[in-house]
């Protein structure tokens, strides 16, 4: 059963194929196996886990099959910086507390709606702040694909959850690269959604951090939307709403799009041979879908302009979290030094023009962007630490090869989405990212749906996938 997508999963609990309990118990039996050589989950209840399916049953038994959700039953792991009610939450710090958290994050309420049972809570660094899943907290996550190699961050743990055939689904989040980088490292489908398209209570990083999930199947994907990206009419603000669902725009053809390319990163970096593999691969499809790669100059906004707006922005994240000791958070996470409240007005100020130098160049243009995911293959576990015991602020220096190509668009809100098109000689996946104007995540989606039939990528699965 683990090698069936969500909502086939789903299909089989309703026709009364498969029970949730049945489906639970897989489930805990995958992990048993793979969790010991993955180190992908934060907490475990399996007794929770079990009643909650338990739960999905006896509703499955007393209703119709239409007032089910649409993964009514299916097992779904929450990365560990969202509240999950009777759960710890530890965003991957030994600064945080232990206790069980008595309410869910809006995304969580969101996802539980749609029938999901929680799985077990993923990895993550410190806070999210490093794209490799490593913490004092919770150790070492590592990639399905080859263990000696990382799977990426921030959402490593949920991404070598369903890579490994642990689930077919995972909540994820990103604010810098944090979904579609370990997209691209697992061989997964990641949708860094526009600025608030899915809301979340309160707005991190003015809406330049998001919520979403990753999945083998873009079908997975859209119905995933269709729960978390409704607008929230308490929130400041909200992302123009669709017309209809995602999962109908994804099942509709984009038409004929004009998309440029690029292997040069926002930062001036030039990817490697493999991340421009990746990129060849996607623009073959593309064109063999019917589309037109056109040859435009394009043009990246001042790199210190926007790397310094980031930084200085990305700094304040763990502002309100409740936690229990903060001379426990790990050195590179310690509050910055040096900026003002007047540093932090004007990198929001910059943000604001960045966006609008960035999405001009897709009106009247172009309707895509193609980038590498990361300007690199998956690295090694641990190679994040060089220089950090001396100069802890080398650890996010350190990342800037996985996350250049991404973080751009989280500081500018445009929808970006990571395709897993290449295996690298290497043995490892290697991500092409996909990047709209403002507000254009329909375009993403068909495009992405329009090229898994060619791509066949949800066929390719990692070693421990057969185990």
């Amino acid at each position: 059963m683990h090698s069936r997508s969500a909502l086939e999963q789903a299909d089989a609990i309703r026709s009364g194929q498969l029970s949730a309990v049945e489906l639970a118990h897989e489930t805990i039996e995958r992990m048993n196996k793979v969790l010991p050589d993955l180190n992908a989950l934060a907490h475990r209840d399996d007794e929770q886990f079990l009643a909650d399916a338990e739960t999905a049953d006896r509703e499955r038994a007393h209703g119709s099959p239409d007032s089910l959700g649409p993964f009514h039953g299916v097992p779904l792991p929450i990365k560990d910086l969202a509240d999950a009610a009777g759960w710890p939450t530890r965003y991957g710090s030994n600064a945080s507390r232990t206790t069980p958290v008595t309410q869910n994050s809006l995304v969580v309420d969101r996802l539980r709606s749609g029938g999901f049972v929680v799985a077990g809570k993923s990895t993550t660094p410190e806070f999210g702040t490093i794209s490799y899943t490593e913490s004092e907290c919770t150790g070492i996550t590592r990639n399905p694909w080859n263990t000696d190699h990382t799977p990426g961050g921030s959402s490593g743990g949920a991404a070598a959850a369903v890579a490994s055939g642990m689930v077919s689904i995972a909540h994820a989040s990103d604010g810098g690269g944090s979904i579609r980088i370990p997209a691209s490292c697992c061989g997964l489908i990641g949708l860094k959604a526009s600025r608030h398209r899915i809301p979340n209570g309160i707005e991190t990083f003015h809406g330049g951090s998001t919520q979403g999930v990753l999945t083998r199947t873009v079908a997975d994907l859209a119905a995933a939307l269709d729960l978390v990206a409704r607008p929230d009419r308490l929130a400041w603000n909200n992302a123009p709403a669709p017309d209809r669902s995602w999962s109908m725009i994804a099942a509709t053809a984009p038409g004929r799009l004009r998309i440029a390319r690029t292997t040069v990163s926002p930062l001036g970096g030039v990817a490697a041979s493999e991340p421009c593999a990746a990129v060849d691969r996607a623009a073959d499809l593309l064109v063999a879908a019917g589309h037109d790669l056109v040859d435009l100059d394009f043009v990246w906004p001042d790199a210190g302009d926007s790397l310094n707006a980031f930084l200085t922005m990305w700094a304040t994240g763990t502002v309100g979290l409740p936690l229990e000791d903060r001379d426990r958070i790990q050195a590179f996470n310690q509050p910055s030094a040096g900026r003002s409240a007047d540093d932090y007005v004007a990198a929001v100020q910059t943000a604001q023009r960045v966006t609008r130098e960035l999405a001009s160049q897709f009106e009247n243009r172009i309707d895509l962007l193609l980038t590498p995911t990361m300007a690199v293959e998956p690295p090694l576990v641990g190679s994040w630490r060089t220089g950090v015991d001396e100069t802890p602020e080398l650890a996010l220096m350190n990342c800037a090869p996985m996350a250049e190509f991404t973080s751009l668009f989280n500081l500018t809100g445009l929808p970006a989405i990571s395709l897993p098109v290449h295996i690298a000689a290497s043995g490892l996946p290697v991500g092409a990212q996909l990047v709209a104007g403002p507000w254009r995540d329909d375009v993403l989606l068909q495009v992405a749906a329009q090229l898994e039939p060619m791509a066949l990528w949800h066929e390719h699965h990692p070693p421990i996938w057969v185990q």
